[in-house]
Parts: structure tokens; sequence; C-alpha cells
């Protein structure tokens, strides 16, 4: 299995959570300046359309970009918070033939004040037309950053519907 996973606003992916994730397959992380690039959701999907990738992971930022690098690539993502309604740089959205992909687990936190959850779940509402196949956990406890502890909930989760 190969996972793409995208960091967000001057992110990266931590040693820790790579760590966590390559039982499930060969991991690539790239780095993204989403200031300089408004194009990286086309520019990724290019980058990697001939890895193979099976998974799209991304958090905040990379969450709204690895929404739709799914939906290009037609494979599940997980997404961490994503920065769905709204963000603070600019991105271009390529044009997409199909708008959903297979699967998508999108996991919010109540106390995120960064990416404000309500304003996820309305615009994840306005998708339904296109008949995603979301699972969505909600965090009551949970704000923007993501422990390690939820992580790793959240991709043993993720990897046992995929095996269902």
């Amino acid at each position: 299995m190969k996972i793409l996973y995208i960091h967000g606003l001057n992110g990266s992916l931590s040693p820790e959570k790579r760590a966590l994730l390559e039982p499930y397959g060969e991991v690539f992380a790239p780095t993204i300046d989403y200031q300089s690039d408004v194009y990286a959701i086309a520019n990724l999907s290019t980058a990697f359309k001939t890895q193979g990738i099976n998974i799209v992971i991304g958090s905040s930022m990379g969450g709204f970009t690895g929404y739709y690098v799914s939906n290009l690539m037609q494979c599940p993502a997980l997404l961490f918070n994503p920065a769905l309604a709204q963000r603070s740089v600019p991105q271009t959205i390529p044009e997409i033939n199909y708008n959903t992909s297979n699967f998508k687990q999108i996991v919010l936190g109540t106390q995120d004040d960064v990416v404000n959850p309500k304003q996820t779940l309305k615009f994840l509402s306005g998708t339904l037309i296109d008949h995603p196949e979301y699972k969505i956990h909600i965090h009551n406890n949970l704000a923007h950053r993501i422990p390690l502890e939820v992580f790793e909930k959240e991709i043993q989760l993720f990897f046992k519907h995929l095996s269902l």
C-alpha cells in the first residue's frame, strides 16, 4: 500500500506519526509551500499519479488539499480538521470529472479554533448531492493539533474500515 501524507500550512509529518503510518505501507510526505504554490492540488496529483497511491491522509490545509487529491486519484482519504470551508491561503481547485472518492473518514475537533468544525460540516452537507461515502468522527475535546493517541486511533479505524 502507498500512502500520500499531505501536511498542513507550514507543517510536516512528524517522525512519530510517520512511524505510526509505516506499518500500513510506504509513506510519501512531500514538503508543500502553499503560499507560493496556488496549484498544489494539481501539482501533487500530477507528481504522484505514477506512484500508485492507494490512500491520501491530510491535516488542516493538507486535509483540504487531500480532499481534492483523493477525488482526482479516486482513492480513500483520512482527513484531520480539513480546511474545506475557508483557508488563509488561496488555492486553485482543478476541474474534477468526478467529485467523490470511494471513502473519506473526516476527523473534527469541536475545540478547533483554526478550522471551524461547524463550517466544515456545512461544506460537507453541500456535497451530499454527489453521493459521497463519509464517516465523520467528532471529538469533543480535540483542538486543531492532533495528539498521537488520536492520530493512532483514527488511522486504526480507517484501515480497519478499508479491510472490511
